[in-house]
């Protein structure tokens, strides 16, 4: 049985952010869900979601400790 091929419909990004702790890496990236969200491109993700990895809350580098 043959593979169907992928079809590419909808532009895909992947954005990385780099930065000092608390400066603002985690803002941006839900500012710019926002955003998409508006053109129809993103879902939002609100501060908290996206703030929740174990790992820095076990290491204590998140706000939300």
């Amino acid at each position: 049985m043959a593979k169907e091929a992928f079809k590419r419909d909808k532009p895909h990004v992947n954005v990385g952010t780099i930065g000092h702790v608390d400066h603002g890496k985690t803002t941006l990236t839900a500012a710019i869900t926002s955003v998409l969200n508006k053109k129809g491109m993103a879902e939002v993700r609100a501060y908290e979601s996206i703030d929740n990895a174990p790992e820095e809350k076990e290491r204590g580098i998140t706000i939300n400790t």
